[in-house]
C-alpha cells in the first residue's frame, strides 16, 4: 500500500471513529430526550392514582380495578398487584403487565420508592413504572414506546447514512489532501531517481514555502550541492595529481633508461643521473605523502578536544628547528586553549613553518606568535606577489617565483583544509616592511580547567 493510500485509510479510520462516537452520543441524548416525556407522563399518572383511593368492583363474579376515566390515557395500562401476587386491571384492559420480583417487593412493603422497567407485552414495547400503594399492594402504570422506538429507528438510520457518507468523504478528502501534501516528497523522490539513473549531481528541486517538506527539499539540494562540489574536487585532485606526477615520472623513467642502457657513461654523468633519480624519488615521495595527508584530512573522524594550542605550536617549532638548522625561529607563545585535533593542528602549523623557513633569509628569524586561539607566522622573505595571494591556498598552485623550488603545492592547501575542518580561518598578507604574515585561527574552548 502506498504512503498516500495509508494516509487516506488513516483519515477514514479517524473520521469513522469520530463519527461513531459522535453518533453514539447523539443517539443516547436523543433517546433520553424522547423517553423523558413518557417518564414524566407516567410519573404524573402515578401521582394522580396515589392521591386517590382505587375502587374495586365485581362484574359477573370477577373483580376489576375501578380507574376513573380522567386517570386513563389511550393505549395506557394500569394494574394493581397485591402482596399475594394477584392482579386487578380495569374492565376494558385485556393486557396484563408482567409482575417481577421488584414489583412484588413493593407490594409486600419490602422496599420503598419506585421501580422502572422496559418490557414487551403482546409484542409491544412498553415503559412501566411501579410504586407501592398502601400497606399490601403496588400499582403498575405503563405507556407504549412505539413512537419513541420509531423515531429512534429513523434517527439511527439517519446517523448510519451520515457516518457512511462521512467516512467515504474523509477517504476521498484524504486522497486529495495527501496528494497535495506529498507532492514535494514525490518531486524529491523523482529527483533522487533521476540522480541515481543519470549520475547528474546538478539536479535541483524547486523550493517554495518554509514548512518541513520545503526544508527537506532545501536540505536535499544542499546535499546534492555538497556532493557535486566533493565530486568536482575529487576529479580536480585526481587530474592535478596525475599532472604533477607525470613530470617526475617521465624524468625518472628517462634517467633510469639511460642508466640501464648498454652505453658507457662517464662516472660524473652517471653520478649526476643517480642524484637526479634520488631527487625525483624524493619529490614523488613528498607529493604522495601530502596527497595521503590531504585525503586523511578530508576524512577526519576524530572528535575535537580541548587542547593547549601553545604547546602544540611549541612542538611544531622544535621539529622545524631540527629540520631547518640554518633557520632561526623566535616564539611568543601565550597560554591558549582551543577545540581541535592535536595531530591535524600540528601538521597545519608545521606546514606554515616549513613554508616560512623556505623563504626566510638566513639573517632574519621566522616569528611565531600564539594568542587567544590564533597562530601568527611571519617570515622576512620577498613576500607573495599580489596576483598570487588569492590562489596560494589552492591545491597544486605554485607562484611563479616558487616553481624552481622543491615542493608539491599542497602544503598550504592542507593548512586551509585543517582550519576549515576546525571551524576556523586562515589568510595571508604582505607585511608592511617585507615578508609574509600567515594567520590561522581556531575555535577557543568554551571552558578551560587549569591543570593542578
Amino acid at each position: 500500500m502506498s504512503f498516500r493510500a495509508r494516509i487516506a485509510v488513516a483519515s477514514a479510520i479517524a473520521v469513522a471513529l469520530a463519527v461513531v462516537v459522535a453518533s453514539a452520543l447523539v443517539y443516547v441524548i436523543a433517546r433520553a430526550e424522547l423517553r423523558a416525556p413518557v417518564d414524566e407522563a407516567l410519573e404524573r399518572r402515578a401521582s394522580e392514582i396515589a392521591a386517590r383511593p382505587l375502587g374495586i368492583y365485581t362484574i359477573g363474579g370477577a373483580q376489576y380495578l375501578a380507574v376513573r376515566p380522567e386517570f386513563g390515557e389511550a393505549r395506557g395500562y394500569v394494574q394493581l398487584v397485591r402482596a399475594d401476587g394477584s392482579v386487578l386491571v380495569p374492565p376494558r384492559q385485556q393486557t396484563r403487565l408482567p409482575v417481577g420480583e421488584d414489583v412484588l417487593a413493593l407490594a409486600r412493603g419490602g422496599v420503598e420508592g419506585t421501580s422502572w422497567s422496559d418490557v414487551r407485552v403482546d409484542g409491544e414495547h412498553v415503559r412501566v413504572l411501579a410504586f407501592a400503594y398502601g400497606p399490601d399492594a403496588a400499582v403498575q402504570v405503563a405507556r407504549p414506546l412505539s413512537e419513541v422506538d420509531a423515531s429512534l429507528e429513523r434517527l439511527g438510520l439517519f446517523l448510519l447514512v451520515i457516518a457512511a457518507g462521512g467516512v467515504a468523504f474523509a477517504a476521498l478528502l484524504g486522497l486529495v489532501v495527501s496528494g497535495a501534501a506529498l507532492a514535494p516528497v514525490r518531486r524529491l523522490t523523482q529527483a533522487a531517481e533521476r540522480v541515481t539513473a543519470t549520475r547528474d549531481l546538478s539536479e535541483r528541486i524547486e523550493v517554495t514555502g518554509s514548512d518541513e517538506l520545503s526544508r527537506l527539499a532545501a536540505s536535499f539540494n544542499t546535499m546534492l550541492e555538497a556532493l557535486e562540489e566533493s565530486t568536482r574536487a575529487q576529479r580536480q585532485l585526481v587530474a592535478d595529481a596525475s599532472h604533477e606526477l607525470r613530470t617526475p615520472l617521465t624524468s625518472l623513467r628517462t634517467n633510469i633508461e639511460v642508466l640501464a642502457s648498454d652505453r658507457a657513461l662517464p662516472a660524473e654523468e652517471r653520478g649526476r643521473l643517480l642524484s637526479d633519480v634520488v631527487e625525483q624519488l624524493g619529490e614523488m615521495t613528498t607529493l604522495i605523502s601530502e596527497l595521503i595527508e590531504l585525503a586523511r584530512a578530508e576524512q577526519q573522524t576524530a572528535e575535537p578536544e580541548t587542547m593547549r594550542l601553545d604547546l602544540v605550536v611549541a612542538e611544531a617549532v622544535e621539529r622545524a628547528r631540527r629540520n631547518r638548522p640554518n633557520v632561526s625561529f623566535s616564539t611568543e607563545l601565550a597560554e591558549s586553549y582551543v577545540l581541535g585535533v592535536p595531530t591535524a593542528v600540528e601538521r597545519a602549523v608545521g606546514n606554515l613553518l616549513d613554508n616560512a623557513a623556505k623563504w626566510s633569509p638566513d639573517a632574519a628569524p621566522v616569528e611565531v606568535e600564539v594568542r587567544g586561539g590564533t597562530v601568527r607566522v611571519r617570515d622576512h622573505g620577498p613576500g607573495i606577489a599580489d596576483e598570487d595571494l588569492p590562489y596560494i591556498f589552492d591545491r597544486f598552485y605554485r607562484a611563479r617565483s616558487a616553481r624552481g623550488l622543491p615542493g608539491s603545492g599542497l602544503g598550504l592547501a592542507i593548512v586551509r583544509q585543517v582550519a576549515e575542518s576546525h571551524g576556523g580561518t586562515v589568510h595571508a598578507e604582505r607585511a608592511t616592511d617585507g615578508g609574509t604574515v600567515f594567520t590561522i585561527t581556531f575555535r577557543e574552548a568554551p571552558l578551560v580547567v587549569a591543570p593542578s
